[in-house]
């Protein structure tokens, strides 16, 4: 009598069958209070952005009135979104960030 028995009908996804994760978009939304200057020290801090792509999509959330910063996972994107309040809570700006699915 073997040890283990199989059952035949079990079938075990390989690595490339796997489900990859739903992405979610990292949204920044313009106001009239928060400065430039902190909005570009927000994505090079939190979203590691260059100085010059951190400018590049200031001013592109400035004119449009909201702008994409990043596709992350979920838990990512929330947690980006969570230090973007907390960094603009300390320094008194209103400044809007938000996820949605991609």
């Amino acid at each position: 009598m073997p040890l283990f028995e199989y059952d035949e009908d079990v079938s075990i996804k390989s690595k490339d069958e796997a489900e990859t994760p739903k992405m979610y978009r990292v949204l920044l939304h313009n106001d009239h209070f928060t400065t430039r200057e902190f909005v570009v020290e927000v994505l090079v801090v939190v979203f590691h952005k260059s100085a010059q792509d951190a400018t590049q999509i200031m001013l592109d959330v400035h004119r449009k009135g909201m702008g994409t910063v990043g596709m992350y996972t979920r838990d990512i994107a929330e947690t980006k979104v969570d230090q973007v309040h907390s960094l603009a809570k300390q320094r008194s700006y209103p400044l809007r960030c938000s996820c949605e699915e991609a």
